[in-house]
């Protein structure tokens, strides 16, 4: 099999349904169109001498535009089904390009998902095969008062989750008292977790994690930026609540390899989103579980669903939480619906439902 076309459907897309902000200092949902213009998505689409077509959604559809003028066509004439051979090239374009860390995997799902159709398989299967049912968190967006979080989270109860992930406001004494309410909320028995979102300096972390750890929260997720590793070192050190992190730190399994040697983490995260797609994903998951370590899937999507159906040591499917509209409708989800707090893993080979392309040819404001 070889590529015969790799091409993008740049579209004016429209903004996030469900609106929402993180802690002081961090972009929100919809931040970065200029007002009065509607955001920018690209629709990437490989093709094949088999007539088998792979497919992806990315936004930022300028930046997929440039990259697949000037790099992405280059891979045309190689084998699709040579996931780690494709995987490395895109790795040598990085050397030079420093690609977004969210465009380093577009060629390596596309590939997959040809490679599962090719097959007639899930790509869960394909990659490991582990479990087709995940447990969910509600994870939450950052809400304004206390009382909010109070309700959505008693909402996410009411439809099935018994496990909670906070994004708070970023103050210390308050982002610990909602912690402590959290737990008041949903009882002995819930899965608790934290996200700092990187806004404190060791200091803060040490005192916060130690809160975190008298409310009996299961862990402390990237409290400090990913570049202090020492930092992060004498924090696994001093406390007992699992750190979680590496999440956003570039360079894939080998950055992860080095936060390892150094002792700076206790859990790992991995996702196609930041890991280098499908490949990339399964090189961290396995990596730290050569070490006896958990590696948590971060994120949502049908690729991050199915690399949570492939591997043994991950816990749960992490899905965002925003409104009460939202969260009633988790069950009805087209792609990756939360049904009782669980998700199944989609079955189907590939990785979701074909776009309309003779649609995309008549009406995509660029076809590069």
């Amino acid at each position: 099999m070889k590529i015969t076309d790799i091409r993008a459907y740049i579209i004016e897309d429209d903004h996030p349904q469900h609106a929402f902000r993180w802690r002081q200092g961090l972009a929100g949902s919809g931040d970065g169109t200029a007002p009065g213009e509607r955001p920018k998505t690209a629709i990437l689409r490989m093709d094949t001498d088999e007539g088998i077509t792979g497919s992806v959604r990315i936004a930022d559809g300028e930046a997929i535009a440039s990259l697949t003028r000037r790099r992405l066509k280059t891979l045309i004439g190689e084998n699709p089904l040579m996931t780690e051979r494709l995987w490395t090239l895109i790795w040598e374009i990085d050397r030079v390009e420093e690609l977004h860390m969210r465009h380093l995997g577009l060629i390596d799902q596309l590939a997959w998902d040809i490679k599962a159709k090719k097959a007639g398989l899930p790509v869960y299967q394909m990659i490991g095969g582990n479990n087709d049912r995940v447990q969910a968190y509600a994870s939450t967006v950052t809400w304004d008062t206390m009382d909010e979080y109070e309700r959505y989270i008693k909402e996410c109860m009411d439809v099935g989750f018994t496990a909670f992930k906070l994004h708070a406001w970023g103050d210390a004494k308050q982002d610990a008292k909602l912690s402590h309410n959290l737990r008041k909320w949903t009882g002995d028995d819930a899965v608790l977790m934290f996200d700092g979102s990187a806004g404190w300096d060791f200091v803060t972390s040490l005192w916060f994690g130690r809160q975190l750890e008298d409310a009996g929260f299961y862990w402390y997720e990237e409290p400090m930026r990913e570049f202090d590793l020492k930092s992060y070192t004498k924090l696994t050190e001093q406390l007992d609540i699992p750190v979680l992190a590496a999440e956003t730190s570039d360079g894939c399994h080998w950055n992860a390899a080095t936060w390892i040697d150094m002792g700076a983490l206790d859990m790992m995260r991995t996702s196609t989103f930041y890991k280098g797609g499908i490949t990339g994903a399964m090189k961290v998951a396995h990596l730290a579980e050569s070490h006896g370590m958990k590696a948590q899937v971060h994120g949502m999507s049908v690729a991050n669903a199915h690399i949570c159906g492939a591997i043994p040591n991950n816990d749960f499917y992490e899905q965002l939480v925003i409104s009460s509209e939202q969260i009633r409708g988790l069950a009805s989800l087209a792609e990756v619906p939360i049904v009782d707090g669980y998700l199944t893993v989609p079955s189907e080979p590939g990785l979701g439902a074909e776009p309309d392309w003779a649609y995309l040819e008549r009406t995509a404001l660029a076809i590069v």
